[in-house]
């Protein structure tokens, strides 16, 4: 259904035909002698082998020659033992679930098998088709079974299963306007997105017309989804797959990723308001970026000052309007002739709206003025001394008896000093 297109090696770690270097507690578990080590396993499945051969030679099933006997038992001890390999890798909900189920199929086909032995059927016939019950009712029974195993809840039955890990893959859709946007990209890298993420071929199709596109916009957007698609496989923490699945009777791609996410039990990524209700409403789990970028903006409460740039004037009177880093749009009354000036406003209100925040200031252009203001000295405070003009320097006091002047202007020397 899906196929990856992870190359196998990437320069930035290790790709999936490498082998990474074993860490020093899986050396230690290599150059382990104790029971359970990789040499007593080893052990184990030589004996095993070697019985099976043993027995076939020796039994001669179903009239074979020795050796041929002896080739058909190493043929069923591999295979055993290549079960028992890809068993040891299911998590442990799988492996009740597929005993539970196999059982459950070995009681179905002994039942079925006592309803065959009240027939009229031959009993060449009846014998094979009892077998046939078995195997198929077995069969069904473990798969169902393994593939169910994943719903049961181990941590209810307390420590004795607590430290099983879910082992379930979940999946992720990609929508076509999340992956022209690009900020996906950056969420992946941030590790906000694990587990596989799955990407349409109708979506890649889509994305093809749009940079095919005649209209140059378009045609760039396009190309812009096609290298935010060749950044995210190149990371080596995420698993891409792209799902050839289709649905030709829908004619709309929000509707084939709905039912694509239905099909995989997947979640759908997206920044597009309307594939959001629509998914929720079908009860799909939608995680919305735009809801994503909202939440991680800055919280500013009333009453706090921030330092902003006005950038251009607003609608109404005496308001100019300015934006942070994230884009959040501050509307500040009384800044309007503060246009291309970063000021210090004081947040009145903040308003949350479907498309975003808006955050509501006021600017008090008196207190701007009385913090640029140069501080007084501690005798401008105390006021002029007496007989002293406030504009005259300390360092050249007025003549004795001499009236201080208008305008700043300097008192006149005596002619004759010591005489009034």
């Amino acid at each position: 259904m899906a196929r990856t297109i992870t190359p196998p090696g990437r320069a930035g770690g290790p790709g999936r035909g490498e082998l990474t270097p074993p860490k020093s507690a899986d050396l230690n578990s290599l150059t382990d002698t104790g029971v359970g080590s990789w040499w007593d396993i080893a052990l184990v499945r030589g004996i095993f082998a070697a019985v099976s051969v043993a027995a076939c030679y020796h039994f001669r099933p179903f009239g074979l020659s020795s050796r041929t006997a002896a080739i058909v038992g190493l043929t069923f001890s591999v295979a055993v033992i290549l079960f028992e390999i890809r068993l040891r890798r299911a998590s442990l909900r799988r492996l009740i679930g597929a005993a539970i189920g196999s059982i459950l199929g070995i009681m179905g086909a002994y039942l079925m098998n006592l309803v065959l032995e009240h027939t009229s059927i031959p009993e060449g016939s009846r014998s094979f088709l009892g077998v046939a019950v078995l195997l198929v009712m077995t069969y069904i029974g473990l798969i169902v079974g393994a593939i169910k195993g994943d719903m049961l809840n181990l941590q209810a039955l307390g420590g004795l299963f607590g430290s099983e890990r879910n082992t379930r893959r979940t999946y992720k859709v990609l929508d076509t306007s999340v992956i022209i946007d690009g900020r996906v990209a950056d969420i992946c890298e941030a590790y906000f997105l694990d587990g596989i993420l799955l990407i349409p071929q109708f979506v890649l199709r889509e994305l093809q017309l749009v940079a095919d596109s005649a209209d140059p916009l378009k045609r760039q957007r396009g190309r812009r989804g096609l290298e935010v698609l060749q950044r995210i496989q190149k990371m080596g923490h995420l698993e891409v797959e792209i799902a050839e699945d289709d649905f030709p009777h829908i004619p709309d791609v929000d509707m084939k990723l709905i039912e694509l996410a239905k099909r995989y039990d997947a979640k759908v990524v997206t920044n597009d308001y309307n594939l959001n209700k629509v998914a929720t409403l079908q009860g799909i789990e939608v995680l919305n970026v735009n809801q994503l970028a909202n939440a991680l903006k800055p919280v500013v409460l009333p009453g706090e000052s921030m330092r902003v740039f006005i950038l251009r004037e607003g609608k109404e009177y005496n308001q100019g309007v300015a934006y942070l880093d994230d884009g959040t749009m501050v509307v500040v009354d009384g800044a309007r002739r503060m246009i291309n000036k970063t000021i210090d406003i004081g947040v009145t209100s903040v308003h949350q709206t479907t498309a975003g925040k808006m955050i509501f200031g006021r600017y008090d252009e008196r207190g701007e003025q009385q913090v640029r203001q140069p501080a007084a000295s501690t005798a401008d405070v105390n006021g002029p001394r007496p007989g002293v003009s406030a504009e005259v320097p300390r360092s050249e006091p007025a003549g004795r008896g001499s009236e201080p002047q208008q305008g700043g202007e300097r008192p006149p020397r005596p002619i004759f000093p010591g005489r009034e």
